[in-house]
């Protein structure tokens, strides 16, 4: 029985390595962190899927995309573990995360155009800034830079 696996799952560490480009010991990581489930030979070294090379692949730009690793997991959890993960399945993760990507897009923008403003102005509209708090008011709107994550400017 394992062995009819390692026929389909018989890629070593070394060419996945090659061929994704990353170093073996961020495979062995993501490994340990759910991403990807490589089987073992008699001699206990790993055996890659052809599949795992997408996964990893995935896991690369969903990365450089601002990704988690837990939102990663989360995605490649939803894959079928029992046949390889068809253009369906990839779809329905490409459709969740590019929903998220189009809110961080607009909030990339929206930050733009405020910094936009800010950026030469030497603060001679104190009362508009997006980044003056006086007496910290925008503290009790949670952590970081309020204003400039889109809350409206508090005027005494």
């Amino acid at each position: 029985m394992i062995t009819n696996r390692l026929e389909t799952r018989g890629l070593s560490i070394g060419f996945v390595s090659e061929r994704t480009g990353l170093p073996t010991s961020a495979i062995r990581y993501y490994e340990d962190e759910g991403l990807v489930t490589p089987d073992r030979n008699e001699s206990g070294h790993r055996r890659y899927a052809r599949a795992d090379i997408r996964r990893l692949s995935f896991v690369m730009i969903s990365q450089g995309l601002g990704f988690s690793i837990a939102e990663i997991r989360e995605a490649l959890a939803t894959l079928p573990d029992h046949r390889t993960p068809n253009k369906g399945d990839w779809n329905r993760i490409s459709k969740k995360f590019g929903k998220i990507l189009d809110e961080r897009i607009e909030q990339m923008q929206s930050l733009r155009a405020r910094l936009d403003g800010c950026i030469g102005c030497g603060c001679l509209s104190l009362q508009s800034c997006g980044l003056y708090n006086p007496r910290d008011r925008a503290a009790k709107r949670g952590k970081g830079p309020r204003y400039l994550m889109g809350d409206p400017i508090e005027t005494d």
